[in-house]
Order: C-alpha cells, then sequence, then structure tokens
C-alpha cells in the first residue's frame, strides 16, 4: 500500500499544477477573442464537427476529442487555435503529472531502484513542461508570420513539442523491467501514459497546421530579385 505525504506548500510544480486551469480559461477567452478576426476553415461544419474531424490524423482521436471539445467554441474552425489549445491542454496534463510525480518521491518504502527512477521521471517530466510551455508560447506569437518565418517559427514549435514527447517516454523507461514490478510503476505508468497520448495528438494536430498552412505561407511571399 503506498503511503504518500502531503506535498510542501512551496512546491513549485504544484503551485504550477493550480493554475493551469486559469490558464486554459485565460487562453480560449482570448482565442475567442481572436477567432473573430480569423475566418472559420470549415464554414459549414460546427465547431465540434471540425474538431472530430482535425482529431481523426490523430493516433487516439477519441482522447483528442475528450481533451479538446469543451473549447469548441474558443478553437471555431481554426487550425491555428485548435492545436494552440492542443498543446495548451498537454501543458496543463503535463504539470499536474509532473507534480503528482514529485509526491511519489517521498513514498515510504521505495526500492533504490524505483526511488532513482522517480527522480530521473520528475527531471524528465519538468523538461517536458518547459518545452511544452515554449512550443506553447512560440505558437502564440506567431500571429500572421508567412513564407521562412511561419516555417522558423513552426520548426521550434515542432521540434519542442516532440522532444518534451520523448522526454515523458523517458521516463517510463526507467520503470521498464519485471524489477521495477509494482504499485509505484503502476500509478506512474497510469499517469504519464495518459500524458504521453495527449502530447503526441497534440503533436499530430501541430504538424497537420504547418503541413496544411505552410505551403500557403510561403506563397505569399514576394519572390526577391
Amino acid at each position: 500500500m503506498l503511503s504518500l505525504i502531503s506535498p510542501s506548500r512551496s512546491n513549485p510544480l504544484s503551485n504550477m499544477a493550480k493554475y493551469s486551469g486559469l490558464y486554459l480559461l485565460l487562453l480560449c477567452f482570448a482565442l475567442s477573442l481572436a477567432s473573430k478576426a480569423e475566418p472559420a476553415v470549415t464554414r459549414d461544419s460546427s465547431p465540434t464537427d471540425f474538431i472530430k474531424s482535425s482529431c481523426r490524423s490523430t493516433r487516439y482521436p477519441a482522447l483528442c476529442v475528450q481533451c479538446l471539445s469543451g473549447y469548441a467554441n474558443a478553437i471555431r474552425g481554426s487550425e491555428h487555435h485548435l492545436a494552440q489549445v492542443a498543446l495548451t491542454v498537454s501543458l496543463s496534463q503535463a504539470r499536474s503529472a509532473a507534480a503528482f510525480v514529485s509526491k511519489l518521491v517521498k513514498v515510504r518504502g521505495l526500492k533504490p531502484r524505483e526511488y532513482e527512477a522517480v527522480k530521473d521521471c520528475i527531471d524528465n517530466m519538468g523538461d517536458s513542461v518547459d518545452r511544452l510551455g515554449q512550443s506553447v508560447k512560440e505558437l502564440g506569437h506567431m500571429g500572421g508570420t508567412v513564407g521562412q518565418d511561419f516555417v522558423w517559427h513552426m520548426s521550434n514549435v515542432q521540434t519542442w513539442a516532440s522532444a518534451a514527447l520523448t522526454d515523458e517516454n523517458t521516463c517510463l523507461d526507467g520503470f521498464g523491467g519485471r524489477q521495477m514490478e509494482g504499485n509505484v510503476k503502476t500509478v506512474i505508468r497510469n499517469r504519464i501514459v495518459n500524458v504521453a497520448r495527449v502530447t503526441s495528438n497534440a503533436l499530430a494536430l501541430v504538424n497537420r497546421f504547418a503541413a496544411r498552412h505552410g505551403a500557403a505561407a510561403a506563397a505569399t511571399e514576394e519572390p526577391q530579385g
């Protein structure tokens, strides 16, 4: 039986997790205002239909719809907003998972290998949070960038989101092998697997946005000479 010690009030990961919901609400409010100036990609479909259709390009479409359908009014048929919200949801869940894993390092009776694996996972999830935060910020600052500027910014977003997914999978790798079987592995795996799937979906939507709009953005750039 696991016995968790309550986290300290000064734990930064725990504090970040508390504000994740507020951050999502603020993002959705900002996107709802911005969407008035951006035409919907699919005018004849509802925001929810747009999300369902877009989520078909992800590896876990049902989870994708589940995570994003609550933000349909903020997304409003915009692929940019869809990718932005997907990354922000991933960031929120990664922060929550990082705070959860940080508690486990204080679990009584941890085996030495479990303790080291948990510590490594804390580092990995901290890196994942940082990289997802960078990708959210970068995508949010893109605005109406075109041409090579669009390609450069999107490359940064894709690189950081992909690295975040790698960090999450690396956390799971630390608990491989039969000798690591037990409650600690089970609770961490259940939490991190879900985060990794959400991040995978977000990356797929980012890649979709980049592929569909990269060529159009490049076409708007006047040739030099």
